[in-house]
């Protein structure tokens, strides 16, 4: 165990990592502090089938990546250092690393549908633009890292540039290598084991695409086609080993769906305003949390989506 940071309080780290789990880091913060025991405290997502002392346990991937919003400030130095330089967050969840990495870069709100390239390899600065933007990081630098394994450079090669750990490295470079086979094979080389391969490693409609040289709706015909739709898993804190009431859930594309919508009242689904950004802060959540509140209290069953982990909206037990 590495103890990285230390604060008496609930920060943006502890918010991010209650959400994460769906374990209650605040509300059980401030009962230890006037004298309960963690075995005292039930926990609430399980609905008291284990105590705040069961250590949680996920069977998913959480990704943050931060949301910058350079465009606001011309002429800002928009290189990345020591200083905070971020105004909001995403968090994505997926059942592997690859999968929340691209829903997480959709999350952000910035066009992008996965790892969309930044440059065009006919350029002759391509690559010496490319190593710049590994060794010198910006806010687009890891769309920089996809294009550099696009340009023929190895997994050490980048790694020098950027000490960013092999593992990831190796992670999107597959990615990478999966977008180049798409673009060879076209829509008819889209088979149900292919296809079903993508989705699971998060690849969207939009981003296969453009890939394959087609309309999204071809590749959404096509997976109709093949009976291929995401499921909706539960954050449970507990790996599925208990069972939980929690509302609080992801998709992703696998077998079994752990949803359990009811089939007696209407349903309204509220967008989320996403990450945080110059303009557009928290009290837009506020409006979407009460409007939430408000058409429950009519009868409706509420949906919201949101890719937050600073809002009030993707709290376990107002989602």
């Amino acid at each position: 165990l590495i103890v990285i940071e230390m604060n008496p309080r609930v920060s943006r780290s502890s918010a991010l990592a209650s959400k994460a789990t769906g374990f209650p880091i605040a509300k059980v913060a401030a009962k230890l502090a006037v004298g309960y025991t963690l075995d005292e405290l039930m926990n609430d997502i399980t609905g008291g089938r284990t105590p705040a002392s069961f250590e949680p346990s996920i069977d998913y991937v959480v990704t943050k990546i931060p949301r910058f919003n350079f465009e606001k400030f011309a002429g800002a130095n928009d290189r990345l250092t020591t200083q905070m330089k971020s105004v909001g967050e995403v968090m994505a969840i997926g059942r592997t690393q690859q999968e929340s990495l691209q829903k997480a870069l959709r999350g952000l709100e910035v066009g992008a549908t996965g790892f969309d390239p930044k440059v065009s390899l006919d350029d002759p600065e391509a690559l010496t633009k490319i190593r710049r933007e590994l060794k010198d990081a910006g806010a687009e630098r890891i769309w920089y890292i996809a294009d550099a394994f696009r340009a023929g450079l190895s997994v050490d090669g980048v790694f020098n540039l950027t000490n960013i750990d092999r593992w990831f490295l190796v992670q999107i470079e597959e990615l990478v290598r999966l977008e180049e086979k798409v673009a060879e094979v076209g829509i008819t080389g889209l088979n149900a084991e292919f296809l079903r391969q993508l989705k699971r490693k998060g690849f969207a409609d939009a981003r296969l695409a453009k890939l394959a040289g087609v309309r999204e709706a071809e590749i959404r015909k096509l997976r109709d086609q093949y009976d291929l739709h995401p499921v909706y898993k539960r954050v449970d804190t507990c790996a599925a080993e208990f069972a939980t009431d929690t509302a609080y859930m992801y998709s992703t594309y696998e077998e079994e769906c752990e949803a359990n919508p009811s089939t007696d009242r209407e349903k309204i689904m509220v967008l989320g305003g996403g990450p945080n950004r110059i303009g557009q802060g928290i009290e837009f959540d506020y409006c979407c949390v009460h409007a939430s509140l408000a058409l429950r209290e009519d009868g409706y069953e509420t949906i919201m989506v949101n890719c937050n982990p600073e809002t009030v909206s993707t709290d376990y037990d107002t989602s």
